[in-house]
């Protein structure tokens, strides 16, 4: 790795200096076990492999990587390594950011502040041009990796839908929750469903959503928590007759 003038106590030195950055979440140690320690060893090696003199390793703990504005050692972390012109040096990008926009913009602020970006898993180091054009790409893929996971997720979870199947959250109004085999399983309730069936009535009559509420408090139709009706609630029994 190349060396570079920077700054340290006030005085230039040739010695290239480092921080780094680690962080482990429930997702992150459930998919890859690799623990806070682990990273530090990583982090460590390297810079004793590439003449680096490692000042601090920042870390957050148990927290997601979905933002990097909810992580004050990502932060701290940052700020030293653009203050000093360092490397900033991570196990992987996933450990720092969790899409394009937010990595590449860390990737350009440290670049104009003179630092850069070492990811130890993906062999990116961000002094060169290589390794600052790899870095984009493999951001891009692993972005798109990520939102194809999500987008089978989402038919997953409607395919569920279709068959009747709990997805998740509150039972919709209207129906129970029923445990068929070792699935849960969405089935209607009769008394809910009569009152879907006379707010609709109503609603057909020209009734408002507030004088429909009124009509089924004074009938005894509750809703699924108790008490009375308010707009919104009916709103949504009415607009989601599945779960």
């Amino acid at each position: 790795m190349a060396k570079r003038i920077t700054k340290t106590s006030g005085r230039n030195t040739s010695e290239r200096i480092a921080f780094g950055y680690v962080r482990v979440s429930t997702e992150g140690q459930a998919t890859d076990g690799v623990s806070l320690d682990a990273q530090r060893t990583a982090i460590t090696a390297y810079c004793q492999m590439n003449g680096l003199r490692l000042v601090a390793i920042e870390a957050d703990e148990g927290i997601s990587g979905s933002k990097t504005s909810n992580r004050p050692g990502l932060r701290k972390a940052v700020d030293a390594a653009c203050e000093a012109g360092a490397v900033l040096i991570a196990y992987s990008l996933s450990r720092i950011a969790r899409n394009t926009i937010e990595t590449l913009e860390l990737a350009e602020r440290l670049e104009d502040a003179g630092a850069d970006l070492a990811s130890l898993s993906e062999r990116i180091d961000t002094s060169g041009a290589c390794g600052r054009m790899v870095f984009r790409m493999l951001a891009v893929l692993a972005e798109f990796e990520r939102d194809q996971i999500a987008e089978r997720t989402r038919m997953g979870l409607a395919e569920k839908r279709r068959r009747g199947e709990k997805t998740g959250g509150q039972v919709p109004f209207g129906f129970r929750a029923e445990d068929q085999g070792g699935t849960l399983m969405l089935v209607e309730d009769a008394s809910e469903q009569a009152t879907l069936a006379e707010a609709r009535r109503l609603h057909a009559a020209g009734l408002s959503l507030r004088a429909i509420g009124a009509e089924l408090d004074a009938k005894g139709m509750a809703p699924k928590a108790g008490g009375k009706w308010h707009a919104k609630t009916l709103r949504d029994a009415m607009e989601r007759p599945t779960g």
